[in-house]
Order: structure tokens, then sequence, then C-alpha cells
């Protein structure tokens, strides 16, 4: 399997919800199918079977995050000399020409994406379009699914 990009912030919340999952719910769901169980007759025993189901999606996505953090690429982007061009982790300000406002993105991995606290994942399309550029490209042009947006690079931060 390939190497999966992160930032280090990335990697501490997989870690973090790793560890809520094999500490705190994988017990709370066994105990859970215990009481179930104590019910008696299993084939028609809801509570069992909602706990099972529970167990099921617990238990991968442990085994996924495990996965996951086994192929990790951690990139800490504070670590890397800033020299203006945008990268895995850059933060990118830049200033949408069609609808004259500037927008804030951090390029980040795929399970870091978040759109509504500008986290961009690095297979996006605005993000595909801005990797290696500089603050010297003066309008980029990035195809998205609702048309061509031509950008204006202002700011490349590795914060």
């Amino acid at each position: 399997m390939k190497q999966i990009p992160m930032t280090v912030r990335g990697a501490e919340k997989l870690r973090k919800e790793l560890e809520y999952l094999k500490n705190i719910r994988r017990p709370e769901i066994i105990s859970a199918i215990a009481e179930a169980r104590e019910h008696r007759d299993l084939k028609e025993n809801a509570e069992y079977h909602a706990a099972r189901e529970q167990q099921g999606f617990c238990e991968g996505r442990i085994q996924d995050i495990e996965i996951k953090l086994s192929h990790a690429q951690v990139i800490d982007i504070k670590k890397i000399k800033n020299e203006g061009r945008i990268i895995f982790g850059a933060t990118v300000t830049l200033f949408n020409i069609t609808t004259n406002d500037n927008q804030v993105y951090r390029i980040v991995g795929d399970d870091e994406a978040d759109i509504k606290e500008n986290l961009i994942s690095i297979n996006s399309p605005i993000a595909r379009g801005l990797i290696g550029r500089t603050m010297d490209n003066v309008a980029v042009v990035i195809p998205t699914p609702s048309g061509e947006v031509e950008y204006k690079i202002l700011k490349v931060e590795y914060i």
C-alpha cells in the first residue's frame, strides 16, 4: 500500500479517535452486548443485534485507522523552509478574480479535509491546481465542477 500524506494535526486527531474507540467505545459496546444477552432469546432481541452492529462498525473503524496510521507519511510543514511554493500542508490565501473575494485554504490529507474549516484535500481540484505554484503566478485557472475559476495567489504560509 502506498503512503498516505497526513499533517501532524491530522495524525494526532486519528490517534485520539483510535484511543477513544479502543478504550471507551469498545468496552461500552461489549457491556451493551453482555446486557442484551441477559434478556435471553437472541433471535428476536433488537438490543443485541443493534449492539453487534455497533461493534462491527467500531471494529471496522479501528482497523481502518490502524491501517492509515501505519501507512501515514506525516509531514510537519513548520519544519520545511518556506520558499513561497505551494506544497502539502501549506496555508494559501487566494483572491478569486471572478467573485472579488479572498479565500484561505490549507491543503491537507483526505481524512482531514473539512471545507467548513477551509481544509481542502490534496486530491481536490483546487489543491491539484495549486500544488507547485508560487506567488509569482499572477493568475491560476482552476477547473472546477462548476467551471473554470481564476485565482491570484496572495500569500503562502507554512503554519
